[in-house]
């Protein structure tokens, strides 16, 4: 065979290198939709947002490309940065909107502005995290945030909010806060006490020692579960945060467990450790609606919004249409009771199949008098998937097995 002389030149060649193209990764359905919203001062709201101030952003590229850079010259957008980058790392198949609108002046904040993003979204976001980590946690502000989101479940945009408002000393957090009619409110008090979370909080730029929080985080985990699962489940949704801490830089390892459980009481979000187990976790998935609600945890809002919706989905077409009623009974005929129950079957048993219904079922009287109302009502009941969030064992020994 032939061999290459010292000197020459090969005439061909072919190298491949392999690169990232941060091509946004896609998921079947709506619930990994999501919004991120920040309040900022006027003067730090990157230029690309001052007028636009919600835009769909779904890799970190698009991200800086609208001015939202790691080296901003605003700590606000520096954390803003941080907040996607592990939104991102989390689900990088994730749909987000992003928003940025001005701090209001004063201590009052309507939060209206969620409205804003819902509409922009044409109402199909599912989650949303609201960042204010220079802002003082109130109960007016969680009534607010309910309100906002009362107001858009009323409009047919159902969403869960995630709230991250500053902590100012950990042990004196209210305790009280949480109560009934806050189903769709959740308070994140978490952040990481190491990395880049740490050093965004400790930056000599964050003279009020606003909290960085971790709401990028449990949005990544959020929009990345299934609708009935639990962001607390350790084997599936590890956070990827090594050293967790609260919101005014409080390691986990120096609390008192007294008052961990005081705030997991609270109804608070926060990473935990388990032994045995690398890494750190949820410590539930808490809303701030009573304990002994239907609707205490995020995954039970949004099954019950999934279900909310695709029962309207198919419902909804037959509005106007005419019903059939037995001409000897005056009831309903068995028929279009039957037809009307199909319907409104579809999108639960498509939740069953997909594992996130036990059951479900419709039930619609045909004793109504519908010829005198127009109105035919649907009874509907669906078996949640519970949640184990706690195992007994217990074990000894025998003489015996």
């Amino acid at each position: 065979g032939s061999t290459l002389k010292s000197g020459s030149v090969m005439a061909t060649s072919l190298n491949i290198q392999r690169q990232n193209g941060n091509v946004p990764k896609s998921l079947p359905g709506e619930d990994h939709i999501t919004g991120f919203v920040a309040y900022l001062p006027a003067a730090d709201i990157p230029a690309a947002f001052k007028t636009d101030h919600v835009q769909p952003l779904s890799t970190i590229d698009a991200a800086e490309a609208a001015g939202i850079k790691e080296d901003a010259a605003s700590w606000g957008v520096r954390v803003l940065h941080y907040q996607l980058s592990e939104l991102y790392r989390i689900n990088p198949a994730v749909s987000l909107y992003v928003a940025i609108f001005e701090k209001p002046q004063g201590e009052s904040q309507t939060f209206a502005e969620l409205k804003t993003v819902q509409n922009f979204a044409a109402g199909r976001i599912r989650q949303i995290g609201v960042w204010c980590g220079d802002r003082t946690l109130s109960g007016d502000d969680l009534t607010a945030l309910q309100g906002v989101a009362d107001a858009l479940a009323g409009e047919e945009a159902e969403l869960s909010v995630v709230y991250a408002p500053k902590v100012g000393t950990l042990n004196t957090m209210p305790v009280n806060l949480a109560g009934e009619n806050k189903s769709r409110v959740s308070v994140v008090i978490g952040q990481a006490g190491s990395g880049k979370g740490a050093d965004l909080f400790n930056d000599k730029t964050n003279t009020g020692k606003a909290s960085v929080s971790g709401l990028g985080v449990v949005m990544g985990l959020l929009s990345s579960a299934k609708v009935h699962q639990c962001i607390a489940w350790i084997k599936e949704f590890p956070t990827g945060v090594s050293l967790p801490a609260f919101g005014d830089g409080t390691l986990l390892r120096d609390v008192d467990k007294a008052l961990l459980e005081t705030l997991d009481t609270a109804r608070y979000l926060f990473f935990v450790t388990h032994t045995g187990q690398a890494g750190s976790y949820m410590n539930d998935s808490h809303t701030m609606d009573s304990a002994i609600s239907d609707y205490a945890a995020i995954e039970s809002v949004r099954s019950m919004d999934k279900a909310v919706r695709g029962i309207r989905t198919y419902v909804k077409p037959e509005l106007g249409s005419n019903v059939y009623v037995d001409p000897s009974s005056g009831q309903l005929a068995s028929y279009t009771v039957a037809h009307l129950e199909t319907v409104a079957n579809q999108a639960l048993e498509a939740m069953e199949r997909a594992g996130e219904l036990s059951g479900y079922k419709v039930e619609i009287d045909p004793a109504q008098d519908v010829a005198s109302t127009s109105l035919v009502e649907f009874v509907i009941k669906n078996v949640a998937v519970p949640v184990m969030r706690h195992i007994r064992i217990k074990i000894g020994f025998a003489k015996s097995v």
